[in-house]
């Protein structure tokens, strides 16, 4: 059945069209939040899962004990079962879970079971490249914890590992989060650990950026390095759906997270999404290796080719990155373009290039399209003459962009 024409049925089949055809092949995405999903993981968002439910918790319904709530769930659960344990395999963890439903959800799952009300917990702060999320007034608040920054700054917000175990000493925390927005660099983090553990204080590392890089053995490994619980979205360096994932080594903290879940910080894990990670996940568990290199190293090449254009980037010194972002450093930018950072991405966005408007540059999705090291001097070069310079490059960008079809990686 077609939609009426001049219909409101038939202007939204337009504009979803119009989003896939522009977003799906017309431009390049360099989003460090974002990435592209495999066209079988598509295919189990709209399946039949979409509109289905299941329930698979214990409880005592006028004295009967059902573990249960819905019956036509045997393949459901299934595929929960199955991405789970697809989950630890990758992640090299002994429990996982893929019922949040976002980052953030993933970090209350850990959070609010683990932590009771009033803890102290030391975050990285916004403006030294931390999540918003941690800050007080968010999470925090929530529960009414104290939150208390952990030092990082330098080039790339890095954190130093003597300053961030003298704050640990000194503020005797409940918990260290670790995590950021702009994240550049693996954390030093077997030192928190150990001067965390040392105060009794957990350790949870926020891996939403870098997941996809975790998966692939790339930046770092916090569960052997210490960190306790790790959590984080799934649709950034990770190219899933939309969506989140937590998984620990420790028995008696998946025991407190995993029943704390249902009816505590959500009911429905929207399992058309379970079933989309899990393809994710067995796609990174034959493949994430290579497509985590290479995402480094496009990264890597993506800068040196940027600054060797004269773009000014953060932490040039240092290699640029070890992840899949690059920071443009806008008060140079400012200072030698008279020009901000979002205001160039809006005249890269007219020429079909995403950046996003705060300076960040992602590789995960160009790689996950085919786009390899030796592309990258041609790239940047589209994306300085289509920026600083303001020339008509959108034509060239869809030529190029055009001969890449379908993913790599999948």
């Amino acid at each position: 059945m077609t939609a009426p024409p001049g219909s409101e049925e038939a202007r939204l089949a337009g504009l979803v069209r119009a989003h896939d055809r522009w977003r799906g092949r017309e431009v390049f995405n360099l989003l460090a939040s974002e990435n592209a999903v495999s066209a079988r993981a598509r295919k189990y968002l709209s399946s039949d899962l979409a509109g289905r439910y299941t329930l698979p918790l214990e409880v005592n319904f006028h004295g009967e004990t059902i573990d249960n709530s819905y019956t036509g769930t045997r393949y459901t659960d299934q595929i929960e079962t199955l991405a789970n344990a697809a989950a630890a395999r990758v992640f090299h963890a002994r429990f996982a879970t893929t019922r949040p439903l976002s980052g953030h959800i993933a970090a209350l799952s850990a959070l609010a079971p683990l932590l009771p009300a009033k803890s102290r917990i030391l975050a990285i702060a916004p403006d030294e490249g931390g999540y918003d999320g941690y800050a007080p007034g968010f999470i925090p608040a929530l529960f009414g914890y104290t939150v208390r920054p952990l030092p990082a700054d330098g080039p790339g917000f890095t954190v130093d590992p003597t300053r961030a175990a003298e704050t640990i000493h000194r503020e005797r925390p409940n918990a260290v989060v670790l995590g950021q927005s702009f994240f550049l660099f693996p954390y030093p983090l077997r030192e928190i650990a150990e001067a965390a553990h040392a105060e009794g204080a957990l350790v949870f590392y926020d891996a939403s950026h870098v997941l996809g890089l975790l998966a692939g053995g790339e930046f770092q490994d916090p569960l052997r390095e210490g960190a306790d619980v790790v959590f984080g979205s799934t649709h950034k360096s990770f190219p899933g759906p939309q969506g989140g994932i937590l998984f620990t080594d420790r028995d008696d903290l998946f025991q407190q997270i995993d029943p704390a879940l249902v009816w505590r910080v959500f009911d429905n894990a929207h399992w058309n999404r379970i079933a989309a990670l899990g393809q994710t996940l067995l796609e990174l568990e034959r493949c994430g290796a290579e497509y985590a290199r290479t995402i480094v190293a496009n990264a890597q090449g993506l800068g040196r080719s940027l600054s060797d254009l004269g773009v000014p980037l953060v932490a040039e010194a240092q290699g640029f990155t070890r992840s899949h972002q690059l920071h443009i450093d806008r008060p140079r930018l400012e200072a030698t373009a008279h020009l901000r950072a979002g205001a160039l991405a809006r005249r890269l966005e007219r020429q079909r290039l995403l950046i996003d408007l705060v300076g960040r540059i992602g590789t995960a999705e160009v790689t996950r399209l085919g786009l390899q090291p030796n592309d990258m001097p041609r790239l940047a070069d589209l994306l300085v003459r289509g920026g600083l310079r303001s020339e008509r490059v959108g034509r060239e960008v869809l030529v190029w962009r055009k001969t890449f079809s379908g993913l790599r990686f999948a």
